[in-house]
């Protein structure tokens, strides 16, 4: 999710300045606006990392430490069980799954966004695939021990995002955990600006579908970030 920033390093999805000061935020705005406008709520991701590629925009969430709300889950080794990184971008996040053993797929929407990650990672173990969480591919459903949505949904509109919602669980395996980690709101944003559009709680409990079922719905403290306050949610079926 680029800057260097430390509230976009602790997993904020955007700088903690305003969007009108931080041109990695702008970007972002002015892309998913323009998306948007013209009926195609995903297709900003695409357009971003390709002008960030091309050195007209920024990328803010592209930092090189992986999410710090990750970190703080402890998660145990992988021991060689199978991991879904939803919407990896770079694949911060899903290397530090691959370092802690967990056999990971990571996917992302954007072409350029894998290709970075490919790139910047030229010897990982981590399979990187191209492909739309809205329509995800057949085989993955229930084949992973660990699924993790960090950040994604919330960057998405209210008229898919419940459909999005909808999936991440599908792909947890029996006795497997889905990781949701997500900026939080009581409410939904009276003027709509964003991405990010923080999820309600209501929005939260949606993720347990399909047969699964809640561990534990936290709210983390996120001082100091243009989100103070984030989801932390764990499901398991």
């Amino acid at each position: 999710m680029t800057a260097a920033d430390a509230s976009a390093a602790d997993g904020d999805p955007l700088p903690s300045s305003s969007p009108s000061s931080s041109p990695s935020a702008g970007d972002a705005r002015r892309l998913a606006a323009a998306s948007l406008a013209v009926g195609d709520p995903t297709g900003w991701f695409e357009h971003l990392y390709a002008e960030a590629r091309d050195g007209r925009a920024e990328v803010p969430w592209d930092v090189a430490a992986p999410s710090a709300h990750l970190r703080a889950l402890d998660l145990p080794a992988g021991d060689g069980r199978r991991a879904l990184v939803v919407g990896c971008g770079p694949g911060r996040d899903a290397e530090y799954l691959g370092a802690l053993g967990y056999a990971v797929t990571a996917f992302d929407i954007s072409a350029t966004a894998i290709d970075l990650a490919r790139a910047r990672h030229p010897s990982s173990p981590v399979s990187y695939a191209v492909a739309d969480l809205l329509s995800p591919p057949a085989a993955w459903r229930h084949g992973f021990d660990l699924v993790l949505e960090s950040n994604n949904v919330q960057a998405l509109p209210a008229d898919i995002r419940a459909r999005a919602i909808a999936v991440p669980g599908m792909f947890v395996a029996p006795g497997g955990l889905l990781v949701v980690l997500a900026a939080a709101t009581s409410r939904v944003d009276s003027d709509g600006s964003g991405p990010p559009w923080p999820l309600t709680r209501a929005e939260i409990d949606g993720f347990a579908v399909d047969g699964l079922r809640p561990v534990s719905i936290t709210q983390v403290d996120a001082a100091g970030t243009t989100l103070p306050t984030r989801w932390q949610a764990l499901f398991t079926r």
